[in-house]
């Protein structure tokens, strides 16, 4: 009796939300499609090259590469500064006019100081290994995103293809409905109800299908390409933690190695260098018509003070100091990345069997209410309440085996290890 009263009582609401089901699905329906072909030659190794290539990082990656070069040329130079040039002329014709000249170049050398070849030489081959690990973070950050991007992909193909067997099962009950309420077996609200579910069902496969080319296109702007990879499925790395490989840890690491170098490099540049300058001379005396040249040596040592090069210590053992800093908020990122990584793994795996079970389960009561529903010992509503049930159990055990893999690729990013 009370399912009669329901039902009676949400027919004024059945007939709305079909009106408003048939605007939306007419709405929503678009012709536009991002297609992805599969292809099964092509491997992710290589989709992510792709991938990293097109990474607008690569455009500091080339001017870290030119500061390289650049550092390793100044640690070749025969001199530690630009040697410089003085040209000096004297003359009394403003003066006592008596035809006094003098003519002097100089030559100004700075010698280097004590330490400071290998400082620079040091700092130029840390620039180089602290680029090389810039490109492997980069390459490791491009396996991160090319992994959310494909799993994206593959979740949202499984939801569409739920949508397009619940819309199929869907209509098909509306025929056999449809049919058995022209044989005056069944009343016109269980009519309308089957239309509705259909139209439900048609709504959600819309959505599906727009989020799937949502995906398709990201992945397209990612990877530049219009093909993805047929084996997307990884092996779960065996390392239990990240390694002291991990491009992230292993960039942090030499960051801090190129600071502490520049610092080096700072306590021996503080201070000036020598100069070692060598002049000649061409000077003619009053009342003489010849000149006397001559040749000079000499040597400028500079009195930089303790207080003047403070400053830039100071500065170098900031740099220092955040580098490190910065490589101590890694750890923690990357225990707190490895922890979410194993505790994902295991909630999902548990999940899974409690998900396969009560598929198990929704599918066998949905064959008993199929049968019970053909012979008339449940109405409609009873039987679409089980169909929702088992569409749920289907759903939530596709989500959960795509999760799965999902989560696998997630732990190797956390241990860094690439595709």
């Amino acid at each position: 009796m009370f399912t009669k009263w329901l039902i009676q009582r949400g027919v004024g609401l059945c007939i709305f939300s079909l009106l408003f089901l048939s605007v939306s699905v007419r709405s929503e329906e678009v012709p536009h499609r991002d297609v992805l072909e599969v292809n099964p030659d092509l491997t992710l190794r290589e989709v992510l090259n792709r991938t990293f290539t097109r990474n607008p990082q690569q455009y500091q990656l080339q001017a870290k590469d030119k500061d390289v070069l650049a550092r390793r040329a100044r640690s070749d130079t025969l001199f530690p500064r630009p040697p410089a040039l003085a040209l000096t002329h004297q003359n009394d014709a403003l003066g006592s006019g008596r035809g006094e000249r003098e003519w002097q170049a100089d030559v100004e050398i700075p010698l280097w100081r004590s330490g400071q070849r290998a400082a620079r030489t040091s700092v130029a081959e840390n620039a180089r290994t602290d680029l090389e690990a810039s490109r492997e973070r980069l390459l490791l950050e491009a396996a991160g995103q090319l992994r959310d991007a494909v799993w994206e992909v593959r979740m949202v193909e499984g939801q569409l293809a739920l949508a397009g067997l619940r819309y199929q099962t869907a209509e098909a009950l509306q025929q056999d409905v449809e049919r058995r309420f022209n044989a005056g077996e069944l009343a016109r609200t269980d009519l309308l109800l089957a239309r509705q579910e259909t139209l439900q069902a048609r709504t959600e496969a819309i959505r599906a299908e727009a989020e799937l080319n949502h995906a398709r296109h990201r992945y397209t702007i990612l990877t530049g390409l219009q093909q993805i990879p047929a084996k997307l499925e990884e092996v779960q790395s065996q390392m239990e933690s990240y390694s002291e490989s991990h491009a992230l840890w292993r960039e942090a690491e030499t960051r801090v190695a190129l600071t502490e170098r520049e610092r080096n490099l700072t306590a021996v540049e503080s201070r000036d260098n020598l100069q070692l300058v060598v002049n000649t001379r061409s000077q003619r005396g009053a009342f003489d018509n010849a000149y006397n040249d001559s040749v000079g040596l000499s040597i400028r040592i500079p009195l930089t003070t303790e207080s003047h090069a403070a400053p830039q210590l100071a500065a170098a053992d900031m740099h220092v100091a955040q580098a490190i800093a910065d490589r101590e908020r890694l750890r923690y990122q990357l225990e707190s990345a490895m922890h979410e990584a194993e505790h994902n793994l295991a909630v999902t795996r548990a999940e899974l069997e409690i998900a396969n079970t009560h598929h198990a389960i929704a599918r066998e009561n949905l064959r008993l209410s199929d049968k019970a529903f053909q012979l008339g010992e449940i109405d409609l509503v009873s039987l679409l309440r089980t169909r929702a049930q088992a569409y749920e159990a289907e759903r939530a055990l596709s989500i959960r085996q795509i999760q799965l893999t999902w989560d696998i690729a997630r732990y190797n990013q956390a241990v860094g290890v690439l595709p």
